[in-house]
């Protein structure tokens, strides 16, 4: 178990008046080792934690001033301070096992931890979840979690994250339920596999079995030219519109069993099958947009101005293993990093194939959309969020000079792509500008 480190101390805060300092590591919150911080925050969270930190040499004892509920005021290092929970599935699908070696380590990391679920939105299959997890997240009220369903017949779960505890393991869905835990579920879709009647079973078992369900995102495999996956496949057009027709019927289904729509599919599949997306009243809140559901729809109303605040946080992939981070605030993308020509130049916004066939419709003659292949990854890998250093740069050196050129902060997490480049390395300055409708509108206005 390692200890925390404080990274940072907000001025003013309870914790600079106490006297902690960057650079402390965290022993122990009132008598407590906490094991992650989400534990960190609900000690410190108490009225006047004393805190015991490690200074060099030394071991203080800092006693804090300050009102139950209110923020200490000092992030710390990492989001989880003891060994974290890896998967020990194996799916064929997994993305992680699909990566070109020479990456950096924690992009190897694959995990299965329910705390990241809560923290970051990330997605557990339950396999190695315990009667104690279930305790620690129904007394700490971690809600809302988020689970990988696949299939709810067992042996084809099971089969799918090769693993036989996939058979068993929605037992603890199903407890969570029933302790009023909020949980969104995802399929990850696979053509000849979890498709067509698979696909119709396990929405009826959601029905039949786990109605109490916040939202279910069917979404595609992602499928990269690394795989060695022999049946591993994308989809076809026919095969993304027939996954349409299954959760727009479903839809229907638990719309007039439920009231809400409770299945969607993700936006990829729109994409995929040519087919326009949803109006946005038909996503009921965008819940799953950070899993590409109504992510398009979301954008368009920003971009109108129809909101005035972002639908959804964007972070980059793997962001929840790959930045040391605290609670509450889950992402360093590098926003605001401008190196920027004369506003006055003309505007290329550059994005990946997917992002560009959402935003060309709507950006018009205000820019120039740059779709930038995905040669670092191959297959089916569009989404602008998977981009590298190396494709970008490949792509922006066939463009002119003197233009502003915006990549979106989905391909970043603190200032690095994917392939550990950074903006600087790029041949042509750069702004990063955040992927939103909102963001994107007030950057191509303020030239």
């Amino acid at each position: 178990m390692s200890l925390p480190t404080v990274v940072a101390v907000a001025a003013g805060s309870p914790a600079e008046h106490a006297g902690l300092l960057p650079g402390d590591e965290i022993v122990a919150v009132s008598g407590q080792v906490p094991r992650d911080v989400i534990q960190y925050r609900l000690l410190t969270d108490e009225a006047d934690p004393e805190v015991e930190v490690r200074r060099g040499g030394l071991q203080l004892t800092i006693e804090v001033v300050k009102h139950e509920g209110a923020t200490l005021g000092a992030e710390v290092s990492s989001a989880l301070f003891d060994r974290i929970r890896t998967c020990d599935n194996h799916c064929e699908f997994c993305f992680i096992y699909q990566l070109p070696k020479g990456l950096r380590p924690s992009l190897y990391l694959k995990d299965d931890d329910y705390r990241l679920s809560f923290l970051y939105g990330n997605f557990t299959t339950l396999t190695r979840f315990t009667e104690a997890d279930l305790e620690r997240v129904v007394t700490e009220g971690l809600s809302p979690l988020y689970v990988s369903i696949h299939a709810t017949d067992p042996e084809v779960r099971a089969a799918m994250l090769r693993n036989r505890r996939g058979a068993t393991s929605l037992r603890w869905l199903r407890a969570l339920l029933d302790h009023g835990i909020e949980v969104h579920g995802q399929v990850v879709v696979c053509p000849g596999q979890n498709d067509g009647a698979v696909l119709e079973r396990t929405l009826a078992g959601v029905l039949d079995r786990y109605p109490e369900l916040a939202t279910v995102a069917c979404v595609p495999l992602g499928v990269s030219r690394h795989s060695t996956e022999p049946g591993l496949r994308p989809h076809t057009a026919a095969e993304a519109a027939g996954v349409l027709d299954v959760v727009q019927r479903w839809q229907g289904t638990f719309l007039r069993a439920l009231g809400r729509r409770v299945v969607w599919a993700s936006d990829e599949y729109h994409l995929m099958a040519g087919l326009p997306f949803p109006d946005p009243e038909h996503y009921e809140g965008f819940t799953q947009h950070e899993n590409g559901v109504g992510m398009a729809a979301a954008f368009r109303l920003e971009w109108e101005g129809q909101v005035d605040v972002p639908l959804g946080p964007r972070d980059g992939f793997f962001q929840a293993v790959d930045s040391p981070v605290g609670y509450s605030t889950p992402g360093r993308r590098g926003t605001g990093l401008s190196i920027r020509p004369s506003r006055r130049a003309p505007a290329c916004v550059v994005t990946g194939e997917y992002g560009a066939a959402v935003l060309q419709p709507l950006v018009g003659e205000r820019a120039r959309v740059l779709a930038v292949p995905n040669e670092f990854f191959g297959g089916n890998t569009a989404v602008a969020g998977l981009l590298t250093g190396a494709d970008l740069g490949r792509a922006l050196a066939r463009q002119p000079e003197g233009e502003r050129y915006l990549i979106p902060d989905v391909c970043l997490n603190d200032g690095r792509f994917l392939d550990g480049t950074s903006p600087d390395d790029l041949p042509r300055p750069v702004e990063v500008v955040a992927a939103d409708g909102l963001s994107l509108r007030r950057a191509l206005e303020a030239a």
